[in-house]
């Protein structure tokens, strides 16, 4: 039976603490639809800009979080199957990608589901309208019709599954975008962050000859050379943009690098990603580079004959890829080491806050903590 309620830290003040608040859910699930009990949910980086206030266009209230992983509690009909035909019932524990409208341009002719017009992202649904409730800040939410879904392996970790929802899935959608990383080849990951992080164990899966991570601070470039970074570059230590385009120069030769994934965004990223090019390099752009960005200089782009990709988010196909990726290499990497401790639902402003001053990596909240449910 499907709850009538839920418990949910909602965002009404941009940069003010959430306020923990009762709100509805739809009485019974509409067809393709679905309420799931959120079983652990990891904030990214999108979630601390979001609660700064520094995306605009989003209408407040709302509940944050994408990254989430949760247990089916009530079906609407014909939602009983998911992505890859596999039966969904109660009980069932699923990962899912954002809602699509199914007829905009992006949808129908693209055929592109990340370029949908009307993409479903849980930031955009107010709390105080129907559904209510579509992120993962709160004990229950609404797994609407058009968001395409995935059963979760029996033995993956909570924490792992919900990242897989954004931070893998875009990290591997970028690798894709590129083309994959070819063998033996130099590659570059701007950033240190959950997506650099994840870049950087896919670069390395991949089979690059050389992986340089460039980020801060301190233990996530640790976290990178665990999980196969050869050479880190701390940009709290080359604070010029400059001084790292040269770091970068003196580790992968006169060739350049074969591929710079942008994970990290930020004024000059897209300008030291050119330059880390090597002829016919590719460079994906994720990062937002923000108003002040500096400009990417194009005859560099011409005269090397570099490709330069963006790459945005992830959608089902990315997401079912980073589960096997993460089920595939659990053995080599130690991905719960980018996770912290999880936090109860009142917890969740301080784990925003430490997202935004990158004293955690990747925060986690279980918003039924005190039933103390295994990991």
């Amino acid at each position: 039976m499907s709850p009538a309620t839920t418990r949910a830290a909602v965002l009404r003040e941009y940069g003010r603490p959430l306020v923990l608040e009762e709100l509805p859910l739809p009485a019974e699930p509409e067809p393709g639809a679905a309420v799931v009990r959120i079983d652990r949910t990891t904030l990214c980086g999108t979630d601390a800009h979001l609660w700064q206030g520094g995306m605009p266009g989003v209408e407040l209230p709302i509940v944050l979080g994408h990254e989430m992983v949760g247990t089916v509690v009530a079906l609407g009909e014909g939602a009983d199957r998911d992505a890859r035909g596999r039966p969904v019932g109660i009980g069932t524990r699923l990962v899912w990608s954002e809602s699509t409208c199914g007829h905009c341009h992006g949808c129908t002719v693209l055929r592109e589901p990340v370029l949908c017009a009307d993409r479903g992202y849980g930031f955009r649904q107010r709390a105080d309208r129907p559904p209510y409730v579509t992120g993962g800040l709160a004990e229950y939410c609404y797994l609407p019709p058009g968001a395409a879904r995935l059963v979760v392996p029996e033995d993956m970790p909570h924490d792992w599954a919900a990242a897989a929802g954004c931070a893998v899935k875009t990290a591997l959608r970028a690798v894709r975008r590129a083309g994959g990383v070819r063998h033996g080849e130099t590659v570059v990951v701007q950033g240190s962050g959950p997506l650099g992080l994840f870049g950087t164990a896919l670069a390395r899966a991949g089979g690059a000859g050389l992986v340089v991570t460039v980020g801060a601070p301190a233990d996530r470039l640790a976290i990178a050379r665990a999980w196969g970074a050869d050479e880190v570059v701390s940009v709290r230590e080359l604070t010029e943009p400059e001084s790292r385009v040269a770091r970068v120069a003196e580790l992968t030769g006169p060739r350049g690098a074969d591929l710079v994934l942008d994970f990290a965004g930020g004024p000059t990223a897209n300008h030291e990603g050119v330059l880390m090019c090597g002829q016919r390099g590719r460079h994906v752009v994720v990062g937002l580079a923000g108003p002040d960005a500096r400009a990417v200089p194009l005859d560099v782009v011409m005269s090397r004959e570099i490709q330069v990709l963006g790459s945005l988010n992830g959608d089902v196909s990315d997401l079912d890829g980073a589960l096997r990726f993460l089920e595939s290499f659990r053995d080599r990497f130690d991905f719960s080491a980018a996770f912290g401790a999880p936090a109860g639902l009142a917890e969740s402003t301080t784990a925003l806050a430490a997202m935004a001053s990158m004293t955690t990596t990747k925060a986690v909240i279980s918003p039924h903590l005190d039933l103390k449910e295994p990991a």
